[in-house]
């Protein structure tokens, strides 16, 4: 046991712990808020970085009023809007949020069909027509967005849609529809593919690891771990 007062081991393990830290940069987390939006009850995500308050808003697909308010109260700094995909229920408050904030709205080029048909894809549910925003750029498979200090990598999935993506940063991925907690995505829509959803999956977001957090466009996260093994889809 230590006598009362500073030992001159403890200033010398304060030195070392220092420059440790000195040495290697701080790790800083990443903001995620998940609003569930629309009949369909999509999950909105808001990624935002923790020292700049940089964000982006994954598949805004409706109630834009909500978005902006918990954008506004985390008080981050939207910067784009980024979409795994173009069906109506991701899509729905996309102009809204970006005629609000003033921010490009990105989205693969294969996915323009699907945002040229929005309302027939609305009306065809019983919904009301949606406004068709404007898509500001493109992204493409190995893509990497900056986000304050973070960098989000596309990763292109295809399958439930052609131009179906998904955000990798941090050890998580935003995958939209392409998975799901143990069940996968629609290959019953135009431009679908059953087999090739399949592939997607197992040879772009499996190898990623078990331990990534999967954030899905509906219903609750898991891990590619968790799916690998379980899914009833993929086992």
């Amino acid at each position: 046991m230590e006598p009362h007062g500073q030992s001159p081991w403890s200033s010398a393990k304060a030195d070392k712990i220092s420059l440790f830290l000195n040495f290697f940069p701080r790790v800083l987390a990443m903001i995620i808020k998940n609003i569930v939006v629309g009949p369909l009850e999509v999950n909105c995500y808001i990624l935002g970085c923790e020292d700049t308050r940089e964000a982006a808003i994954i598949d805004p697909g409706a109630d834009a009023d909500k978005i902006i308010k918990v954008v506004e109260k985390e008080r981050l700094a939207p910067k784009l809007i980024i979409n795994t995909h173009a069906h109506f229920d991701h899509v729905g408050g996309v102009w809204m949020i970006q005629d609000h904030f003033k921010i490009d709205f990105l989205l693969h080029k294969d996915e323009l069909f699907l945002i040229e048909n929005l309302n027939e894809q609305a009306t065809s549910f019983g919904l009301d027509r949606i406004p068709e925003p404007d898509v500001n750029k493109f992204v493409n498979d190995g893509d990497k967005i900056s986000l304050g200090q973070k960098v989000i990598k596309v990763i292109h999935t295809p399958g439930h849609t052609p131009g179906g993506v998904c955000y990798y940063v941090d050890n998580s991925i935003f995958v939209g529809d392409t998975m799901f907690a143990g069940s996968i995505g629609r290959t019953d829509f135009p431009g679908s593919s059953y087999e090739t959803l399949i592939k997607s999956i197992k040879e772009r977001l499996f190898p990623l690891g078990d331990g990534v957090m999967v954030y899905p466009g509906h219903g609750p996260s898991t891990t590619i771990g968790n799916e690998k093994n379980h899914n009833p889809f993929l086992t």
